[in-house]
């Protein structure tokens, strides 16, 4: 494989890095405000909240991606294969992510909340600089795990035009018509991404326990 062809893939990671990194922020940020949401246990908010999370986690990825990007103009709203491969991504993982952040909402000590108001401090002061924190420290191996699965599952994305990591290397193994090396780079390329990934992951983990301390 020559050096064109690895430009070729390095460019398409970058695709594939830059989309799903900001589906991953919109996927962590909303999972988050749906746990928050269904932690009110408000009747029919919660049972839709429900139901989106069943049937997001149930769903093929690729499913999903194929009816935002083809169902969506029928119900009026037109998006570009950018925009509806992140939110094909996004919608996916806020799913997993809603549950991951619930669980650890619902494991938080309940002793600490009682304290901190007994002692002034406001809801959303509580929230942020007591319970954040700690839920962050918690979630964060489940989440960077969610992380690295929405990475490895992102070339669902390629099914309608995306020119992602996988898309270029099937046009290169059309091209060249060997396969295996492009397979073999793009393979390469993904385990970097992942591997990068989790070392920030655990850089991330020390900075969370001293903001939960």
């Amino acid at each position: 494989m020559d050096l064109s062809a690895w430009i070729l893939l390095l460019k398409g990671a970058v695709t594939t890095v830059w989309i799903s990194g900001v589906a991953i922020i919109i996927g962590v940020s909303l999972g988050l405000l749906i746990a928050i949401v269904r932690q009110k246990k408000i009747p029919i908010i919660d049972q839709l909240l429900a139901l989106y999370i069943s049937i997001a986690r149930s769903t093929p990825l690729v499913t999903l991606v194929l009816f935002i990007f083809l169902a969506m103009p029928a119900l009026g709203l037109q998006l570009n294969v950018t925009v509806a491969a992140i939110m094909s991504l996004a919608l996916n993982t806020a799913a997993f992510n809603a549950e991951i952040w619930r669980s650890a909402i619902r494991n938080f000590s309940k002793d600490q909340k009682e304290a901190a108001f007994a002692c002034g401090m406001t809801e959303w002061t509580f929230f942020r600089h007591v319970m954040l924190p700690q839920i962050i420290s918690v979630s964060l191996p489940p989440l960077v795990n969610e992380m690295s699965f929405l990475i490895k599952g992102s070339p669902a994305v390629a099914i309608i035009g995306l020119v992602d990591l996988t898309r270029v290397t099937n046009r290169i193994s059309s091209v060249t018509y060997e396969p295996l090396y492009p397979i073999l780079g793009a393979g390469l390329i993904y385990m970097i991404i992942v591997g990068l990934l989790v070392k920030a992951q655990s850089v991330a983990e020390i900075k969370a326990r001293r903001l939960a301390m």
